[in-house]
């Protein structure tokens, strides 16, 4: 007969043991951040954004950079047949580098006009650059000397691609990668034109005329989702479209160019005075209290 002490016991539930070894190995919580850590989280996500933004604007300036380039070559073949030489017409590009400007003193001098009219008639395009330095100075908030520079580089192709971006990096790489690349090709493209001159025939007839253009309108197409774009730009070509036949040239451009922005600011004021009345509504419409 076996005595008490003699009788097998159960053995205790090793579940506990084996939790508690199991817990020894395991981190507490398996990838969630410290709290401290959360910061240092967001701020990288933050910037890997803004460094796919820029990657973005960059790959943005390059394309529209080669399509725009391209055209010089077309200048500089209508500059010769309009009776510049070579060197007047790479000094008229490096210089002015304004290609609207440009197309338009040459038309005048091919034409037979006056000196007078020719820069008469660039200088009224022209003005519209002075336009885009207004709403590219808070937009890329250059240093003073910068300035000087990126006036030169302020043209229409490179104020559409870092007007179209969201963070102040990503602005002045599609500034300054589209006036720079657009300097570089244009101007090369303007000496290969002049030197080809008559050889090269109509730079129309090759559809180089509206490589430029179709580049221009890619990057204005996606900013017209709103409705206010959409009338904005209906109104600026209409009053564009107007004046043409009776207004000298550049008048057109310049008063499309007031009428969008006289749209954009009546808009602008619209939106902040029906914010500040959302603020003052509170929440859900209830008077903040």
């Amino acid at each position: 007969m076996s005595r008490p002490d003699d009788v097998p016991r159960p053995r205790a539930d090793p579940a506990p043991d084996v939790a508690r070894a199991a817990a020894a190995d395991v981190p507490d919580v398996v990838g969630v951040p410290d709290a401290e850590e959360v910061p240092d989280v967001v701020e990288h996500v933050a910037e890997q954004a803004v460094e796919d933004e820029v990657r973005a604007a960059v790959r943005q300036a390059v394309s529209v950079s080669v399509a725009t380039g391209l055209y010089g070559i077309s200048f500089g073949a209508l500059s010769v047949v309009a009776g510049l030489d070579v060197a007047q017409t790479m000094a008229l590009s490096l210089l002015m580098f304004s290609g609207g400007s440009q197309f338009a003193l040459i038309g005048v001098v091919g034409a037979g006009g006056a000196p007078v009219a020719a820069i008469t008639t660039a200088g009224f395009l022209g003005v519209r650059n002075a336009l885009y330095g207004a709403q590219l100075g808070p937009l890329l908030a250059l240093r003073s000397w910068h300035k000087v520079v990126a006036a030169q580089f302020t043209i229409d192709e490179s104020t559409a691609v870092a007007t179209a971006q969201r963070s102040r990096r990503a602005v002045r790489a599609g500034f300054w990668w589209t006036g720079v690349g657009i300097f570089v090709l244009w101007n090369a493209m303007t000496l290969v034109g002049a030197l080809a001159g008559d050889a090269l025939g109509d730079p129309r007839a090759w559809g180089l005329d509206a490589a430029a253009a179709a580049a221009f309108l890619g990057l204005l197409w996606p900013r017209l989702a709103t409705r206010a774009m959409q009338l904005t730009a209906a109104a600026a070509v209409v009053v564009a479209a107007a004046l043409v036949p009776v207004a000298p040239g550049g008048v057109p451009v310049l008063a499309a160019a007031a009428v969008a922005v006289v749209i954009g600011q009546v808009d602008a004021r619209r939106r902040r005075a029906a914010d500040r009345a959302g603020t003052a509504a509170g929440p859900r419409g209830e008077e903040p209290s």
